[in-house]
């Protein structure tokens, strides 16, 4: 059996982009949920996604889990639910809509001729109900794309689709304007159809079959069969022909005498009361269809979903429905196909600094032949964190060390804001603050600190170096080195204290008071990703790390690059920042301050009040993070989410004014989206490129090359998986087809056939569900 489709893997990230809200909705039903420990549940705090943006690294967890479907959450999003199956009466309630609200392009069918109508809030509001119709708006969701649990179809978009209409592009409505739409719409409501009170919808006998007396000749005939006639007293032999003749007048005839026949009595009385007699003297009252219906489930009878239990539904269904044009027009109109996988794109809004920040970014991609905006800011980021070290603080005792690593492919440029960085600190006179560029040891890196307690150390080829440090085998004294990063990550506030050895004259411990250790390591893809299948994601470790992908590995070249002289606005922007706050005492004078053991009381940077807000928010979102991915190792990104964006905050704040730096409301926004975005890429190319064993590593391997041509011809695909054995490549072959990962194909040619491989989508199995599968 083929697994339900996957509409978050295939339109989530999509529908972000064009602004909509989106939240996962568990397959085969209408709710939001979430998919935990192999199973789904309900999501019951999915409202709060009324009130924000969905963060693209949601969407990465989302689309791994299995069938899951699309929502939005209404509140910049407004619906317009017309659950009427009247056809003819639907579309006038759509062209009422299209008169006072606007003609919106975007409207979905779930169940024809019901329709639900998207426009977009010019401010967020409550939604009413006035059954049949409903506005759906803040604290409410709908479904957009997902299988209908009645229909067992996906659900349609006849016209335009969000996939295509950007919601800024949606008519705007108001408050006022929906109310009114929703007291003229209800002017034209038949009586039989509304529903006043909310009793009204309750069942009114223990049937909760159709209340229609009708029925269906095939459906009567199916419940008798579990109504024996075993000679039933006259009034229940009454009363049941009374409800025959009412659900299907003189059609249900036979089976009345069909079913008197069954009891040994008949005819045999020799009375004039006979079945034939007795169904011309019936005259049915209020039992019909619904009575025999429950007589028979009383008994165990369970109708058959192919039965159509109704009558009027069924002489419904026998005429030209009044909406059969909107029938046709559904049916005709599939899904979109799901839109290819888009360029990885950096999100514009975290380019966007000033201060130092944004000086050393000009500088080092005017200068570049290669410009890598991206990794320029990463560079840009770990050089004020550094030149801020032990001066300044968050309120909550949080320092500016921070660990970053940058990404690109050889020769797109990955060096050149690593240049940058070392004549920037040399032009300020402040090389002392470089560290080495290879971590020997961990006593090398210990020692460097105690020689100047605030270093910035950028290592080159970082995928090998972390490759080596975490290798099951690795050398003590390299394996060191990780375990001592993750020690002095923690220590920024506090005294780090080493190990005790046992000859104190040869190895004395070492003490460092609150160090600043800043790391900018830059690698190629390959090494760096392989490199994590020892685990590092699970422990937490490369929680402490932002990681800075390029969108463009080979960018467009600059014929005129600037000179590699850093400005001299620049370099009096470090030259202050390491001067810190004027009349602020960090411990001693300037030189003083940057020995090893002396005292430090570092400058408590003050948030605004709308900062403090912000900042808040990111919290709460952290929380809820974590309980919503407990026991995967996405929680290990989501504990450093928070504290990375303070840090952030305050390294921005520093590098506009460190004379007297205040951290705002923006800095705490642009911090959390570039945090948001270095998660995302953490979970995106984990979930194509780290396994937890060959087999896994192998499959993701082939299908990334897969992914990577688009479409690549048997041939080539072989040569290029030589490090697999003829049988398991041809398991994996077979494997990725059989999932619909990839799709295979022939080409006929003239001399002999050619078999194409061609990349369809991301996984999105059971086995993906959980981030830590």
């Amino acid at each position: 059996m083929s697994a339900p489709p996957n509409f978050m893997a295939d339109y989530g990230e999509r529908l972000v982009d064009n602004g909509y809200p989106v939240i996962p909705i568990m397959p085969g039903s209408k709710v939001p949920g979430r998919y935990q420990s192999g199973q789904w549940l309900p999501y019951p705090d999915w409202a709060r996604h009324c009130d924000r943006t969905t963060k693209p690294f949601e969407v990465d967890i989302w689309q791994r889990w299995p069938g899951c479907g699309v929502g939005i959450a209404a509140g910049a999003v407004v619906g317009i639910d017309i659950d009427v199956l009247d056809g003819a009466l639907s579309i006038q309630l759509g062209e009422l809509a299209a008169q006072m609200l606007g003609d919106t392009p975007c409207w979905r069918v779930g169940r024809a001729p019901k329709r639900l109508l998207v426009y977009r809030a010019e401010s967020s509001f409550a939604g009413r109900k006035r059954h049949p119709l409903e506005l759906l708006a803040r604290g409410q969701q709908f479904v957009a794309y997902a299988i209908h649990p009645d229909t067992g179809q996906p659900y349609a978009w006849p016209e335009s689709n969000l996939l295509d209409v950007p919601l800024d592009r949606l008519p705007a409505v108001d408050e006022a304007s929906c109310l009114a739409f929703l007291d003229a719409a209800w002017g034209l409501i038949p009586d039989e159809i509304r529903v006043n009170s909310i009793l009204a919808e309750a069942p009114s006998s223990t049937w909760h079959g159709p209340s229609d007396p009708k029925g269906t000749h095939e459906a009567i005939a199916a419940a008798l069969a579990w109504l024996p006639n075993d000679d039933l007293p006259g009034n229940e032999w009454i009363t049941v022909g009374a409800a025959i003749k009412a659900a299907l007048g003189e059609e249900g005839r036979d089976l009345w005498l069909d079913w008197s026949r069954q009891s040994r009595k008949s005819g045999q009385s020799g009375r004039a009361d006979t079945p034939e007699r007795r169904w011309a003297s019936l005259r049915p009252h209020s039992a019909g269809a619904g009575k025999i219906y429950w007589l028979a489930a009383r008994r165990g009878w369970v109708p058959d979903p192919a039965l159509t239990l109704n009558g009027t539904v069924a002489e419904q269904m026998a005429q030209q429905h009044p909406a059969a044009a909107l029938l046709a027009k559904a049916e005709a109109t599939p899904l979109p196909p799901a839109p290819e996988p888009k360029p990885y794109r950096v999100p514009a809004e975290v380019l966007e600094v000033d201060g130092a920040l944004r000086l050393f970014l000009d500088y080092a991609t005017r200068s570049a032949v290669s410009p890598q905006p991206f990794l320029a800011l990463g560079a840009a980021i770990c050089l004020v964190g550094a030149v801020a070290g032990r001066r300044y603080r968050t309120p909550t005792d949080l320092r500016s060390n921070v660990y970053a690593i940058g990404i690109a492919d050889s020769g797109g440029g990955k060096d050149h804001a690593r240049r940058c960085v070392k004549r920037a600190l040399y032009a300020a006179g402040l090389d002392r603050y470089l560290g080495g560029e290879d971590l020997a040891s961990s006593a090398g890196l210990l020692t460097s600190l105690q020689r100047h307690p605030a270093r910035l150390f950028q290592v080159d080829e970082f995928g090998q170096f972390l490759k080596l440090v975490l290798a099951p085998r690795a050398p003590a004294h390299k394996a060191a080195i990780w375990a001592e990063l993750t020690k002095l990550y923690t220590s920024a506030a506090e005294p780090y204290i080493g190990a005790e050895y046992a000859d104190q004259k040869a190895r004395p411990r070492v003490t460092i008071e609150q160090p600043c250790a800043c790391l900018w390591g830059v690698t190629v893809p390959g090494p760096f990703w392989s490199a994590l299948e020892g685990g590092a994601l699970a422990d937490g470790s490369m929680a402490r790390f932002l990681v800075f992908l390029t969108e463009e590995d080979y960018p467009e070249r600059n014929e005129a690059p600037a000179a590699m002289d850093p400005p001299l606005d620049l370099v009096a922007a470090l030259q202050g920042i390491a001067r810190g706050v004027p009349g602020h005492s960090h411990g001693g004078n300037l030189a003083e301050a940057m020995e090893s053991s002396a005292p430090i009381h570092a400058y408590t940077v003050p948030l605004c009040p709308d900062a403090e807000v912000a900042m808040a928010a990111v919290r709460r979102d952290a929380t809820e993070l974590l309980r919503a991915h407990r026991g995967t190792y996405a929680t290990a990104l989501f504990g450093r989410y928070a504290e990375n964006a303070a840090k952030l905050a305050m390294i921005a704040a520093v590098s506009r004014d460190p004379a007297r730096p205040v951290t705002e409301a923006r800095d705490v926004t642009w911090a959390a989206k570039l945090v948001e975005h270095c998660i995302g890429t953490l979970l995106q190319e984990a979930e194509r490129r780290v396994a937890d064993n060959d087999t896994e590593a192998n499959h993701k391997r082939v299908l990334e090359i897969i992914r990577s041509a688009g479409t690549i011809t048997r041939n080539v695909l072989v040569r290029k998986t030589q490090f697999l054995s003829k049988r398991e490549r041809e398991e994996i072959f077979e494997a990725l087809v059989e999932g619909e990962l990839v799709a295979k194909t022939i080409q006929r040619s003239a001399t002999k056939p050619v078999v194409l491989f061609t990349f369809c989508k991301i996984p999105s199995d059971d086995t993906a569900g959980d981030p830590s599968a």
